[in-house]
């Protein structure tokens, strides 16, 4: 079975090919399931380059800074490889993540408009129990957004920036552990409860079920996935 690449198109011209190469880099790697088990994690400068469409020198101080940020890790004589957290890592993340969903989903309650509530709707109520089965690439992506949406409407930038920190790693954990275990059907229902719980404007029902919603994804974590 063939490695899964990073997918990546190629670069226009702009003044800052390095901010540009960056970007793309950073959005491919998001949008990547780095936590599949047929995944390619090292990356080519010389393939990248080419599918960029640019040279070498902004591609290197593109990979630098994600190599600070600790998305990417270049070894010596190695290569340059996309970052995998360990398990433990993983479930201090979701902890964290839990935390700060939960505190935006009360501050949700007493700060969102009621009509950016109702749109939450929109990424939970075209999907039946039954539909999610068969449209379960389109619910994962739906899933992640709405988790995003939630951290959103709590309105907090400080609470927005700690998560986007996370969002590479609890993304992919997210997208591969929503087609296990039939947790698919039950992340639909706890989301169609944080929206009643939101539109009821009730700041500790609301925080406690983001809280236990996520909780839940922790455990399962730890019980039935394997990082390699």
């Amino acid at each position: 079975m063939a490695m899964k690449r990073l997918s990546v198109e190629p670069i226009g011209e702009s003044q800052s090919l390095k901010a540009r190469a960056y970007t793309a880099l950073k959005a491919a790697i998001t949008e990547m399931n780095i936590y599949d088990s047929n995944v390619e994690l090292r990356l080519d400068e010389r393939d990248l380059s080419a599918r960029f469409g640019i040279s070498r020198t902004p591609l290197r101080e593109a990979l630098a800074q994600l190599d600070q940020e600790g998305l990417v890790k270049v070894v010596a004589r190695r290569g340059i490889f996309i970052v995998r957290k360990t398990k433990a890592e993983i479930m201090e993340m979701i902890t964290v993540w839990a935390a700060l969903e939960s505190m935006a989903a009360q501050l949700a309650c007493d700060g969102a408009s009621d009509e950016e509530i109702a749109q939450l709707h929109e990424l939970v109520d075209e999907f039946s129990q039954d539909a999610v089965a068969r449209r379960m690439g389109e619910y994962s992506d739906a899933n992640i957004t709405f988790h995003q949406a939630i951290i959103n409407l709590g309105g907090n930038q400080l609470i927005k920036d700690i998560t986007d920190g996370l969002f590479v790693h609890v993304r992919a954990i997210r997208n591969r552990a929503i087609f296990e275990k039939d947790r698919a059907k039950r992340s639909l229902a706890d989301h169609k409860d944080i929206i009643e719980a939101l539109e009821a404007r009730n700041p500790e029902r609301a925080g406690r079920l983001v809280r236990d919603h996520t909780v839940r994804l922790r455990d399962h974590v730890d019980q039935f996935v394997e990082i390699e």
